[in-house]
């Protein structure tokens, strides 16, 4: 039996923000915990934390710009009941960048 649903949903990706989301947004609907997640990949948790919050590395940021200049559209299939998630996520994101413009707290 899988953790994850056999349903999925595709999702464009054009930036390391919006794949930390997708990361996230799969992480928390399985009820993985960062650094259970990060220990089965055998990485730090703090790397987890970074991807999540899409940190572009200069690699990724450089593979990013070359899929968009080469027309190349990156794309991850999410299971369903991750999208719910996403959408939740990108929502408080939004609103947070929102409210740093805004120069609210």
């Amino acid at each position: 039996m899988s953790l994850i649903s056999d349903i999925f949903m595709k999702h464009s990706i054009h930036t390391t923000e919006e794949l930390g989301l997708v990361i996230r947004a799969v992480r928390k609907s399985t009820r993985v915990r960062q650094d259970d997640l990060a220990a089965l990949v055998g990485v730090s948790r703090q790397f987890a934390v970074d991807v999540e919050k899409g940190k572009p590395t200069v690699q990724m940021a450089r593979v990013m710009r070359l899929l968009k200049e080469l027309g190349i559209e990156l794309s991850v299939d999410i299971p369903l009941a991750a999208a719910q998630e996403l959408e939740r996520l990108r929502l408080c994101r939004e609103a947070a960048t929102q409210r740093t413009k805004d120069g609210s707290p």
